[in-house]
């Protein structure tokens, strides 16, 4: 799924509570994960020695100076089919 898929799934799982724009839901987007100009939340708290935790998605942490993405365990199990 690219930026712009995103975007549309997000735009169709948020429409049920209230309309938001495609414009809306990229500039979040853009903000979480950033741009080729700008970094993104996610990266800036990495950059500073900080995590960023999703209870159930998982975790963004530094390893060894990369960026990494530990998952969750409602991830793992959806993942698998366990959940």
């Amino acid at each position: 799924m690219d930026r712009s898929g995103l975007i549309e799934a997000i735009g169709r799982r948020t429409a049920e509570g209230g309309e938001l724009s495609a414009e809306d839901i990229g500039r979040v987007v853009d903000a979480l994960f950033g741009t080729l100009s700008e970094a993104g939340v996610i990266a800036e708290a990495l950059k500073t020695g900080g995590a960023v935790t999703l209870v159930g998605f998982g975790s963004f942490h530094d390893v060894g100076g990369e960026a990494a993405l530990r998952p969750g365990k409602a991830l793992n199990e959806f993942i698998h089919h366990q959940a």
